[in-house]
């Protein structure tokens, strides 16, 4: 990287720049979640609960997490049962819904997190973020096509 008075060259973004973005801030968040005895796959699914308008069966999460995460359908359900053991979810009849305490723990892992979301991305001109919103939804959706196609 070259600098001068006015400019910084940085390299172009590619996958690998991507995937090392990815894994530094979840780095962050999963250092964040294990004080709170949760994995990132376990908070994913509890945030999906806890967000969605109306509770949610099983098979409406799964599909949520698994559309986000890409992960194995077994794997998430695994997740949710291991939510409901700590009860942080809870079944009423074919719904799940957040407990008071899984709606607790999102909510303080959120103001946890959000001054170190600041200092992340704090400073980072709109442009710039703007710019970088456009070409990862551009990426998600090519690489969910790939996806699709290699799974058809």
């Amino acid at each position: 990287m070259t600098t001068t008075a006015s400019t910084t060259t940085a390299p172009a973004a590619d996958a690998r720049a991507l995937g090392l973005a990815h894994y530094a801030a979840r780095g962050v968040l999963e250092h964040v979640l294990a004080r709170h005895g949760m994995t990132f796959q376990q908070q994913v699914v509890l945030r999906a609960a806890v967000t969605a308008d109306a509770p949610q069966t099983p098979d409406d999460l799964v599909a949520h997490v698994r559309g986000s995460l890409k992960a194995d359908p077994a794997d998430i359900r695994a997740t949710l049962d291991e939510l409901l053991a700590k009860q942080l979810i809870v079944a009423g009849g074919t719904h799940l819904r957040p407990t008071d305490a899984g709606r607790e723990l999102i909510a303080a892992l959120g103001a946890e997190t959000a001054p170190i979301t600041a200092r992340i991305w704090g400073g980072i001109p709109a442009e710039d973020l703007a710019a970088a919103g456009r070409v990862l939804t551009l990426v998600t959706g090519r690489a969910n096509a790939e996806l699709a196609a290699l799974t058809a």
